[in-house]
């Protein structure tokens, strides 16, 4: 089975390397930057100049890719995915985008005989690595159990929700509750060092509470509490992840109180300069709201800034 993987991005291109690794050819193509596709050639991939030549090339095409924007260019797009599809072959879409964006690229793939399911991923980085995401596919069971063996390269949990559309849903859901719950520990951590509490104390106390969130296991520890910001996920990635929450919300007349305002403090955090930073660094915003500088024991108070990364 031939493999083509278009999104060689933070998350992609760990993935891509894994399903190199499994043994499978794998044909990719570039758009900014070609050094990803040259590292992923160079342990045995065959890089393309477009997405049509991947498409003509592979069996199954997997996309990953930043938004609806690109997801549509790349398989609607001169020289996409769809001029290159036929009878048979599988669109694997694992892209953060609306269903509507989706469905849009299935009509046009089914009409030349294509199929497609769609499968955003969690779990960040190291799971990409690790090939430990979890991947919610959303589409025709049997054509996931057809492509099972290639999803379970990149991943250990993989669960059919729904059917066409609803992997995005359930992914929206899961980026929703993340963000809220970053937001939520930033504002909690800053109080509680106000009131003279550690924040390590906290985090070893609260891991073993109620009020225990696993978004503290992912980004207080290697971000917060250390006050590195290198991306593992993009704070713009995030900014747009709940704002795509909102659009939906708005389609389908169901008020988002609390995560209106959580889109408006990642566009605060972004506005100030860390939308390239991980998105944790909107937590830490949060606190400097309160003169609390997470990372550093005793919380020294500085004026709100643009964290390093």
């Amino acid at each position: 089975m031939n493999i083509g993987f278009i999104g060689l991005g933070a998350m992609g291109a760990p993935m891509a390397e894994r399903v190199v690794k499994a043994g499978y050819p794998v044909f990719t193509t570039f758009h900014k930057r070609r050094e990803p596709a040259d590292a992923l050639a160079a342990l045995g991939a065959c890089v393309l100049s477009t997405a049509e030549e991947v498409a003509r090339a592979a069996d199954v095409v997997i996309t990953i890719l930043p938004a609806d924007a690109e997801l549509h260019e790349t398989v609607l797009g001169a020289h996409g995915l769809a001029e290159g599809f036929s009878q048979g072959k599988v669109l694997i879409d694992m892209t953060t985008a609306t269903a509507m964006s989706l469905l849009q690229a299935e009509r046009a793939l089914s009409a030349v005989g294509g199929r497609v399911l769609d499968a955003p991923v969690s779990g960040g980085t190291t799971a990409a690595a690790q090939g430990t995401l979890t991947i919610m596919v959303g589409g025709d069971p049997a054509l996931l159990e057809e492509c099972r063996p290639l999803l379970a390269t990149m991943g250990t949990r993989i669960v059919h929700v729904g059917p066409l559309g609803q992997g995005k849903v359930v992914k929206m859901v899961n980026q929703m509750l993340a963000a809220t719950h970053l937001l939520a520990i930033g504002e909690a951590f800053a109080l509680g060092v106000r009131c003279g509490a550690e924040p390590a104390t906290l985090y070893s106390v609260i891991k073993e509470s109620s009020g225990y969130s696993k978004m503290m296991d992912l980004r207080l520890q290697g971000f917060l509490l250390s006050g590195s910001f290198l991306p593992g996920f993009k704070l713009d990635l995030m900014k747009k992840d709940v704002n795509l929450a909102l659009d939906s919300a708005r389609a389908q007349g169901v008020p988002l109180l609390l995560t209106s305002a959580v889109a408006q403090l990642f566009t605060a955090a972004s506005t100030a300069g860390n939308g390239s930073a991980d998105f944790s660094a909107a937590a830490q915003l949060v606190a400097d709201m309160a003169g609390v500088d997470l990372s550093r024991a005793g919380g020294v108070k500085p004026a709100t800034r643009t964290v390093s990364t």
